[in-house]
């Protein structure tokens, strides 16, 4: 059965690497004799509208840029009911970590084309779906930096975050799962869909993106130094069990602060608190490696 790809593509994405992962994945195709097609983003909305249209038309959506741009696309394709591809091009390319879905465009294009499709969970904040992590409070500081800075690839984040710690100050929030309520005073409130975020921190490393629940993990405590002590561990999930991060699960989270945050997912901002963050089971159907 022949397949039609509609690439969307965020030609900025990954400061250039987008563009570069676009030349590949061309070559790929024209060496397979697939038809394709290749739609440029303004913004997020409109990767989502293309992935609605791309889904009418039966074709196979690639999402060609970071894990933002492949959040909006999964929206679109899980509204439309169409099948999504990813295509990795961004900074910290996470879902596709996660996936096992390799960089290599050439690579890349076989799973889209030859994989298995699955479906995947998607998170919702607010009624804005996402693909991989939504967080807040510390998290919020460190994306804004992130997305302001013009250093290259993962590194990025660790400059965000180390950035961040240093004018940061503590908040309280409230946080309501599954109807349990508890206060926190600390850092972060983290719900995850998938396990990493931050090219390559797996802040949540049991998360499952197909059963149907988000991880919820928060970081407590009002030291500085010690939360700068965490970031090495979570690049490996060491962090779990640690003093002040507790992880749970559940379908839904409330989450409230003492102060205005932005929640960001997909190193986009998803919504502002107070929010309300959920589940979408079984949402969108996905390429992924074939099994072995």
């Amino acid at each position: 059965m022949s397949t039609t790809l509609s690439i969307i593509v965020n030609p900025s994405a990954g400061g250039g690497r987008a563009k570069k992962a676009l030349e590949g994945v061309k070559i790929a195709l024209d060496r397979r004799d697939v038809t394709y097609q290749v739609h440029e983003t303004r913004d997020l909305s409109h990767a989502r509208m293309l992935a609605v249209q791309a889904s009418a038309d039966g074709h196979l959506a690639g999402a060609l840029g970071g894990d933002g741009l492949v959040g909006a696309v999964a929206a679109g394709c899980a509204e439309g009911g169409g099948v999504m591809a990813i295509l990795p091009g961004g900074r910290g390319n996470d879902l596709a970590r996660v996936l096992e879905i390799p960089t290599a465009p050439d690579e890349a294009v076989g799973v889209a084309l030859d994989g298995q499709e699955r479906r995947m969970d998607l998170g919702d904040g607010n009624g804005v779906p996402f693909c991989c992590i939504a967080s807040c409070g510390f998290d919020s500081d460190a994306n804004r930096i992130a997305n302001e800075t013009r250093i290259p690839g993962a590194a990025s984040y660790l400059y965000a975050a180390i950035k961040a710690v240093l004018g940061w100050k503590t908040a309280v929030f409230t946080i309501t799962a599954d109807g349990v309520e508890q206060t926190l005073e600390g850092f972060s409130v983290i719900a995850a869909n998938s396990k990493a975020y931050g090219g390559g921190m797996f802040i949540a490393p049991d998360a499952d993106v197909t059963d149907g629940l988000l991880d919820l993990v928060t970081i407590a405590g009002t030291s500085r130094l010690r939360f700068l002590g965490l970031l090495p561990t979570v690049f490996k999930g060491n962090h779990v069990g640690l003093r002040d991060v507790t992880v749970s699960r559940a379908e839904k989270i409330e989450i409230k602060a003492d102060r205005p945050f932005t929640v960001y997912a997909d190193g986009d901002p998803l919504c502002e608190l107070p929010a309300v963050i959920s589940v979408r089971k079984d949402a969108v159907r996905i390429m992924l490696p074939a099994p072995k």
